[in-house]
């Protein structure tokens, strides 16, 4: 029968084989299922050190340290986990739930790790690319009217807003390479004014 970390539970002999076991063999492991803190403690002061060093080989130590107290107080407030346990050698059991353990913490950093960030807020940065977009255009129109001459409107518009190559736009202004590469010249200097007049 799976565990809750997917460990089969398999028939192996109980923890109290010392003189000083708190229950008698055939009573320990009832008491383990029911939860009774004097089994669980009994079972940590047993394990502990085989449960750690299993973790300790797949883990950091910090990390290692976290899972292997997680794995005993998940034995005393787990009903279903302890309930996994059908008697026999709680070390070798304790060590199949070790390794599941950490391979679950391991997997979840793997996640935390690879998750995409955050999404920004897409209602405020549309709204601030709709409020550039709109200063731009602003911009642009002022440049026509109060810099621009009307013979280089085309120029500009080929070149500046449609970001058309030279050799097209000249083309499909139907004037010489040299004539638009002039007036592209002598746009981009007007622009250069009248944007560090603008600036604040």
């Amino acid at each position: 029968m799976p565990s809750l970390w997917g460990v089969t539970a398999v028939p192996v002999e109980h923890p109290g084989s010392s003189p000083a076991a708190a229950f008698p063999r055939d009573r320990w492991l009832e008491a383990f299922h029911r939860g009774d803190r004097t089994a669980i403690e009994q079972c940590y002061r047993e394990h502990h050190a085989t449960v750690s060093a299993v973790v300790g080989r797949m883990l950091p130590d910090v990390d290692a340290e976290s899972v292997s107290h997680e794995i005993f107080f998940r034995l005393l407030t787990d009903p279903k986990l302890r309930s996994n346990f059908r008697g026999g050698n709680v070390g070798a059991w304790l060590t199949q739930v070790a390794k599941r353990c950490a391979l679950d913490h391991l997997r979840r950093l793997r996640r935390e790790r690879s998750d995409p960030p955050e999404p920004a807020d897409e209602s405020g940065s549309l709204e601030a690319r709709r409020s550039d977009a709109l200063e731009a255009k602003q911009l642009v129109d002022r440049f026509r009217r109060e810099r621009l001459p009307p013979e280089w409107a085309g120029v500009f518009e080929a070149r500046f807003l449609r970001g058309l190559a030279q050799r097209e736009a000249a083309k499909a202004l139907g004037m010489h390479r040299t004539t638009l590469v002039y007036r592209e010249h002598r746009i981009r200097a007007l622009l250069r004014r009248f944007l560090l007049r603008e600036a604040p």
